[in-house]
């Protein structure tokens, strides 16, 4: 910034980081070394500004300068101006192509070997220089880093929702996975009363997924045959490659062991796994975060439930 930079009423942005930087050094000279200009055009910033305002800016106390009483409430507010620009320069960089470079994401565990690296890597790829954090963690975790503005993006699954928070929903199509060469391949679409028997491989239970799946096989009279549960879909998949038992998932997870052998095949009734992108509402988000929803959402769109 330059001495002519204005917030208004005449004051310079240049004499609020000189006030600010004698203050929180307690010297002209170190301000000086902070600001990187001579301590003679600290000395002309502060006493400009004092005369702007119309009040003393500061006190010798000993070898130190001590805000007087006036200045201790002006420099709250300097400090809340001073951030409130540097947003603003943030923002106008990031809208002419500079972004800041980093992007945090937080997801469960699953999304950070399912999808998500692609997606990732191919947004990186266009844009040199950025650098990217990916955390995989619990649900609740995910909703700590989002609140407390440590990720930029949490990747979540039936998020129930929170006043600092906002939500996007994909819901996905979910299909039956079948071991190699299972009879039930034939089918064009996979019904509860298909799988009676079948060893079912499924979610925990208390997972809303895995409660509106079986809330679809007791509507259809079936007692699904139980028999491993699992927190991720990437395990279930892997187990019915491996030519154990079937299981229920999204389509985004079984496409990635298509090269196992497995068959694929719609379940009905549709139970679609609700897949949430989770953004803070504490601060705005930067370009570079919006930029990556929007190609994360569009990533999902040749699996995405038709309404």
């Amino acid at each position: 910034m330059t001495d002519h930079t204005r917030t208004g009423a005449g004051v310079r942005v240049r004499q609020l980081e000189a006030f600010q930087a004698v203050a929180q050094t307690g010297s002209f000279t170190r301000a000086a070394a902070l600001l990187g200009v001579s301590q003679p055009a600290v000395s002309r910033l502060v006493r400009d500004l004092g005369a702007s305002v119309g009040v003393p800016l500061f006190a010798r106390d000993g070898g130190a300068m001590v805000p007087t009483q006036e200045a201790r409430y002006l420099l709250s507010e300097t400090g809340r101006v001073l951030e409130a620009l540097s947003g603003f320069e943030k923002l106008t960089r990031e809208l002419q192509g500079q972004p800041q470079g980093r992007l945090r994401i937080t997801c469960l565990p699953g999304f950070a070997t399912v999808h998500l690296p692609s997606v990732l890597a191919r947004f990186l790829s266009q844009r040199e220089g950025v650098f990217a954090t990916l955390e995989p963690d619990r649900p609740e975790r995910i909703l700590d880093w989002i609140v407390a503005e440590n990720c930029d993006i949490g990747l979540t699954a039936d998020f129930e929702g929170h006043a600092a928070v906002t939500r996007t929903r994909v819901q996905v199509r979910t299909v039956c996975v079948l071991p190699p060469g299972h009879p039930l391949a034939a089918r064009d679409e996979i019904t509860p009363h298909d799988l009676r028997g079948e060893r079912l491989i499924h979610a925990r239970r208390d997972e809303p997924f895995c409660c509106s799946l079986m809330r679809a096989f007791d509507e259809a009279g079936v007692q699904p045959r139980s028999t491993v549960e699992t927190r991720q879909f990437s395990a279930a998949c892997r187990m019915v490659a491996e030519g154990f038992g079937v299981t229920v998932v999204s389509e985004l997870d079984a496409r990635e062991y298509l090269h196992t052998g497995i068959a694929i095949r719609p379940f009905w009734p549709r139970v679609p796994h609700n897949l949430d992108i989770l953004l803070s509402r504490l601060s705005p988000q930067s370009v570079l975060a919006l930029e990556f929803v929007e190609a994360f959402v569009e990533s999902l769109a040749d699996v995405r439930l038709e309404r």
